[in-house]
Parts: structure tokens; C-alpha cells; sequence
């Protein structure tokens, strides 16, 4: 059934391929079927030129459209990560935006951890040197993500 529909619409099966899969881009989440769509019309294109010449069967065509959407879709992922900078870079990194910001500590550092408050957060603190009583004040100088590491000021 899909030799005939390709047969019958000739060069025009990649167009209609690459509208399709550039609709249901609309319906799937993510920003990925755009690329793959986009090859499919090149190769459409291509397919316009070259319909009626000898070395331009179906296999060149598939070969050449699966090279064409994986090169569209590193080239369009370069492109959208490189457009897609923000003016909060730390939006979803809440640890790495309290770096340098300086606190009191809330529990005294035993072992090297501790706890301070931060606006309406407790933190676990972790310090490279002595331990440290409640309310000394030290700075956050790195962040992995749930802990921070804290040096006296």
C-alpha cells in the first residue's frame, strides 16, 4: 500500500512526508520532529530534480534522508541552544545563585556539617577546615546541587 501512494505521488511523497511529520510536531511535545520534517522536504526538493534520473532510487533517498536528519537535527540543537540564553542563567540552579552570598550559621558546624539559613531555607552546609559555633558568619563559596560549602568570613 505504501509503494502505491509513493508511486502515485512520485516526488511528491517526501513533500507530503515532511508536512506530516511537520504537523505532528504541533501535537508532540519537544522541538524535534521539526528537523527530521525538514529533511524530509530537502530530500523532496531533491526528489523534484532528480525524479526522472537513473541513480535516483529509493534506496539513495532513504540513505540520503536518514543523513539529512541527523545532520538537521545536530545543526538545529546547536542553533536553539545557542538562542535559548536567558537573563536568570540560575533559574533552576537555586544552589549555585546563593554562591558568594554570606550567612550565619543556624546549627553549629560538627564534622565538618553544618546548617545556615538562607531567606526561608534551611541549608546543609559542609566546611574544609575547623568546626565551627552557631552564629558565625561565613560565605558560600560552591554548590552541588542540595549541599553548599561554606569558609568563614
Amino acid at each position: 500500500m505504501l509503494a502505491k501512494i509513493v508511486a502515485e505521488l512520485g516526488p511528491w511523497s517526501w513533500w507530503v512526508a515532511g508536512l506530516v511529520l511537520l504537523a505532528a510536531e504541533m501535537i508532540v511535545p519537544g522541538f524535534f520532529l521539526v528537523w527530521i520534517g525538514l529533511a524530509a522536504l530537502i530530500v523532496g526538493a531533491l526528489s523534484l530534480i532528480f525524479w526522472d534520473s537513473a541513480f535516483w532510487v529509493w534506496e539513495l533517498q532513504a540513505i540520503l534522508f536518514a543523513l539529512l536528519a541527523v545532520a538537521t537535527t545536530f545543526a538545529g540543537r546547536r542553533l536553539t541552544l545557542r538562542n535559548s540564553m536567558t537573563d536568570e542563567p540560575f533559574l533552576n540552579q537555586r544552589g549555585a545563585s546563593l554562591v558568594g552570598r554570606t550567612a550565619t550559621l543556624h546549627e553549629p558546624i560538627r564534622e565538618g556539617r553544618g546548617r545556615i539559613r538562607l531567606d526561608d531555607t534551611l541549608w546543609q552546609v559542609q566546611v574544609m577546615g575547623p568546626d565551627l559555633p552557631v552564629g558565625t558568619q561565613v560565605k558560600v563559596v560552591s554548590s552541588n546541587g542540595r549541599d553548599l560549602t561554606v569558609e568563614p568570613v
